[in-house]
Formats: C-alpha cells, sequence, structure tokens
C-alpha cells in the first residue's frame, strides 16, 4: 500500500469514527434517557414538619408510616438539633443566639420514587399526609417539580429529532468520505475493467477493505465512547449508576454493525458508479 493510498485509508477512517463517535454518544445518551429522568425526578424531596410537643417515639411512628407508603424512595429524620446545626452551616453564624430556645420544628425529609414525582401526584401525597397524626405542614418547590417534569419532556423531544438527523448527516458524511477514497482509485478500477476483470472481481478487494475500515472506525469510535464514559464517571461519582452497561454494550456491537454496513454500502456504490464511467469521464 503506497503512502498516498494509506493516507486516504487513515483519513477515511478517522472520518468514520468520529462520525460514529457523535453517533454513538447520541445513541447512549437516549439509551439512559429514562435513567437521567428518574434520576433528576429522584431528587425531589417533601419536608414534613411535625408538631411542636411531638416526641421522639411518636416521631419514630410517622417516620415509619411514611416508610411503608408506595410514594416514599427514602426518609431522613430531622432533630431540632440537627436542623439548628444545617441552619447554622448555610447562614455561617449562631442564629440561635437571638433565641431562648430552638424555635425549629422536627421534620421529616421525603424523597419520593419517580413515578409520582409530578404535581397531580404531589398534591394527592400533600392531602393523604395531612391526615396522618401529628403532621402539622408539607412544605415543597411547586415550580421546581413543574420544570423538571416539563423540560424532561422538551429535552426527551429535542433529543429524538437530534438523533434522526445525526444519523442521516452520518450517512452522507460517511458516503462522502468513502467516495472520495475510491475517487483517487478510479484509474486503477478503470485499468482492471479494460484487461477483462468482471465487476465481481474489481469489487472485491474494495469490499473486504471497506469492511476492515468499517470495524476500525467503530473500534476507535468506541474507545472514544468509553473513555467519555470513564471521564463523567470520574468527575460524577453519583452518575456511576445512571449507566446501564448492558445497553451500552448493544450500543457498542450496533456501532460495530453499522460501521461495517455505511462502509460496505457506500463503497459499493462508489465502485460501482466508476465501474460505469467512460475514459473521457475519469477526468471530471
Amino acid at each position: 500500500m503506497s503512502s498516498r493510498i494509506r493516507s486516504t485509508y487513515v483519513s477515511a477512517v478517522i472520518s468514520t469514527s468520529l462520525v460514529l463517535f457523535l453517533l454513538g454518544a447520541s445513541g447512549m445518551l437516549a439509551l439512559n434517557a429514562h435513567r437521567l429522568s428518574v434520576f433528576f425526578k429522584e431528587t425531589l424531596s417533601l419536608s414534613v414538619f411535625l408538631d411542636d410537643n411531638v416526641s421522639e417515639a411518636d416521631a419514630a411512628w410517622v417516620r415509619k408510616e411514611l416508610d411503608a407508603a408506595p410514594f416514599v424512595r427514602h426518609t431522613r429524620y430531622i432533630s431540632k438539633e440537627q436542623a439548628a446545626k444545617e441552619m447554622e452551616e448555610l447562614l455561617g453564624t449562631d442564629f440561635l443566639a437571638t433565641f431562648e430556645h430552638n424555635p425549629l420544628p422536627v421534620s421529616i425529609e421525603v424523597k419520593l420514587t419517580a413515578a409520582y414525582a409530578n404535581a397531580d401526584s404531589v398534591a394527592a401525597i400533600e392531602q393523604q399526609l395531612q391526615a396522618i397524626p401529628y403532621i402539622r405542614e408539607i412544605s415543597y418547590q411547586h415550580s421546581l417539580i413543574n420544570a423538571i417534569n416539563k423540560n424532561i419532556h422538551k429535552i426527551g423531544l429535542v433529543m429524538l429529532v437530534f438523533i434522526v438527523l445525526l444519523f442521516f448527516i452520518s450517512i452522507v458524511l460517511i458516503n462522502s468520505t468513502i467516495r472520495l477514497s475510491i475517487y483517487s482509485k478510479r484509474f486503477l478500477i478503470n485499468t482492471m475493467r479494460l484487461v477483462g476483470a468482471t465487476r465481481a472481481f474489481i469489487r472485491r478487494p474494495f469490499l473486504i477493505r471497506s469492511v476492515w475500515q468499517g470495524i476500525s472506525a467503530a473500534v476507535i469510535a468506541i474507545l472514544l465512547i468509553s473513555g467519555m464514559i470513564y471521564i463523567v464517571q470520574s468527575e460524577f461519582s453519583e452518575l456511576l449508576g445512571l449507566v446501564d452497561m448492558t445497553l451500552v454494550g448493544i450500543l457498542f456491537f450496533i456501532l460495530l454493525l453499522l460501521g461495517i454496513f455505511i462502509s460496505w454500502l457506500s463503497t459499493y456504490f462508489s465502485v460501482s458508479r466508476f465501474l460505469r464511467l467512460n475514459n473521457d469521464e475519469l477526468y471530471f
């Protein structure tokens, strides 16, 4: 393989791998979109404030009732002392110095399951909790719940449109890259045709090379995506459980098949096109 042909081959592999990387990264986000949606919804919480004179035993009973509810994922008991400590860390000063006694109530932080993290469900949950003894008040961010659910649907729609467009753009770019690669060998194709080689015989080495080109490009794209996953999980360890490695493995296999298929198909049509050209058309 001459240096020029080798350079053309490497350029085609790199171009194809970058396109597959973009397509694979978008696909990975789409495959894990549900997990990301669940993650953000489960960050929502309710603050359940109890009566001032509630005993520890009664507070423990309330928490037990909450833990048994189907809409509760996790609860955290916050005593008066713990609430004062968290308030002091937030304000950066001992605000209790201005009070004769701790005015903060005993509370329970309730993390909701993703299925109930929407405005209608939370409103129904609020009414249900108000019927439990010793619960004085329930507080949560209405606007945040609405914003998360609204934006999740918007992001999902935008991502779907983006992936569809990227898929077609990927096919066009890979096809153009391979066509340019075959164009540099048009005189070789014509020479083989003139000496009587059949079309299948002429196509065969190009198609075999296209398969290896697709495999090489897919492997590079897979390594890039793996590196991206490693970096993201290193910087954001809480996202470790969000990536479904089974789905990622399926995505990698699809990228491999896609790289081979698009490279093979583009090569087949490009070689066929040059086989139909006459001697004069080879120079244009």
